[in-house]
């Protein structure tokens, strides 16, 4: 009798082609959720709700990014990511990390209520903040299942879970007509995050512990990352702190339309980059081999052809599609819309090349790109906009990428992954998707920039 064939194990880009897919999958029935009931809310809501709310997600964000210890991270790069004492200690550092952030969001709602003249918001924010804390007990599960590329149980709980959050928002909107129901649509859909994790992935059960050893690896790791997520906050929240000082929460709302749509394919970036990157370039390091480069190589050209694809599209086709889907109280988010969307063409260019120096542990060169870009983006932006208001702003951060792309040809060829080739390519294909928008919809995006 012969000897049954036991299952050949999944090679590395197997796996790393299933998590993409997965990845991809997540993030576009997320994206239709949360457009599905951005489309409901903004029906029942008004504009000056969303102004708020904005406010508050960016410092939630800001919190967030300014303790962030880089504890995924470390777990997806460590060689003890699969150590339960290592587990344990990342994830009480989590825990404790938690409750910090919400008692500084407490000390903080007085001050902003008084900077930006919004009273609610010494209630508002605390309130929405507390989500941090219970995001605080969340698993490390959902950090092993992606540090082993085992993505697809995981993509269901968290649609599950995000599903689950979008209906308490809207059943709170209905009844309660106010910025209060977006408050209890993310306090609500925290604890419903935290109980699907825990209860439905597999893996490690996290109990409180700190090795001394494991909290050693992890600030080390982390402390880079930390000052890191500072700079990030500047580029990826900057403008909206900016222009809250500017523009009155209404316009505020309009312009936070457009950039929830205009960003779609920056954030599919991200979603995917972190989980698809990490572990490739750690598994198939560059620098090792000229089969390692070729395999980075398609996977990078394969997606940013995507990710280019999904943003000229946007640019073109945006005062159409707000248009059609909201009221026309909203409708100079279509202007808006196609130059968010023609700057985002530039920001996902080089996004792959940030995962390289996570995935070797060098957290102290990912630092520099951040500190680099941080302060490039955020004096070209705060410069446009004293000057020339919301123009102005805009033209900072279009002028901030191209001003940011040799730092991260430094950060890339330190790791020996820089593809001068591609990026050519794509910059001139994202060049010329922005010009085709901007020539179309000329009239549009004056309408909108100049109201």
């Amino acid at each position: 009798m012969a000897t049954p064939q036991l299952p050949r194990p999944r090679t590395m880009a197997s796996r790393a082609l299933g998590s993409g897919a997965w990845s991809m999958l997540s993030f576009a029935i997320g994206q239709s959720m949360r457009l599905a009931s951005n489309l409901v809310l903004t029906r029942i809501l008004s504009p000056e709700d969303f102004g708020l709310m904005a406010l508050v997600s960016s410092f939630m964000i800001g919190l967030a990014m300014f303790s962030d210890m880089g504890i995924a991270q470390s777990i997806l790069q460590s060689k003890r990511g699969d150590d339960p004492a290592f587990l344990d200690t990342a994830w009480t550092i989590k825990v404790i990390r938690g409750f910090i952030l919400f008692g500084v969001s407490c000390l903080m709602a007085w001050p902003l209520a008084q900077f930006y003249d919004v009273p609610s918001l010494l209630w508002i924010f605390p309130a929405a903040a507390s989500s941090m804390l219970v995001g605080g007990f969340v698993s490390t599960k959902i950090d092993t299942a992606a540090r082993h590329l085992q993505i697809g149980r995981l993509t269901m709980v968290e649609l599950g879970s995000q599903l689950m959050g979008i209906l308490i928002t809207v059943i709170a909107a209905l009844i309660m007509r106010d910025v209060w129901a977006l408050v209890w649509g993310i306090v609500l859909g925290a604890f419903v995050q935290l109980a699907m994790i825990h209860y439905l992935v597999p893996g490690h059960t996290d109990r409180f512990r700190m090795e001394p050893e494991a909290r050693h690896e992890i600030v080390k790791f982390g402390k880079w990352i930390f000052f890191s997520t500072i700079c990030g906050f500047l580029l990826f929240q900057g403008d909206r702190l900016v222009l809250g000082r500017v523009l009155d929460l209404d316009h505020l709302g309009v312009y936070n339309i457009g950039l929830f749509l205009a960003s779609v394919p920056s954030q599919l970036g991200a979603a995917i980059a972190g989980r698809l990157f990490i572990p490739m370039y750690r598994e198939h390091p560059p620098g090792e081999s000229l089969e390692n480069r070729h395999t980075l190589q398609r996977t990078r050209a394969g997606f940013t052809l995507l990710l280019l694809a999904v943003g000229i599209t946007l640019a073109l086709i945006g005062p159409w599609l707000v248009s059609h889907l909201y009221d026309p109280r909203y409708a100079r988010a279509g202007g808006m819309l196609v130059v968010i969307a023609s700057i985002q063409l530039l920001v996902v260019v080089p996004i792959s090349y940030e995962s390289a120096a996570l995935a070797a542990g060098d957290s102290r060169a990912f630092f520099v790109l951040q500190c680099s870009r941080a302060t490039i983006y955020f004096s070209l932006v705060l410069a446009g906009t004293w000057f020339f208001g919301l123009t102005g702003l805009l033209a900072g951060q279009a002028l901030a990428q191209l001003c940011c792309y040799p730092v991260v040809v430094w950060l890339a060829r330190r790791q020996r992954a820089w593809d001068p080739r591609h990026d050519i390519v794509a910059i001139a294909i994202a060049l010329a998707g922005a010009a085709c928008a901007l020539i179309m919809h000329a009239d549009i995006v004056s309408e909108a920039l100049l109201h």
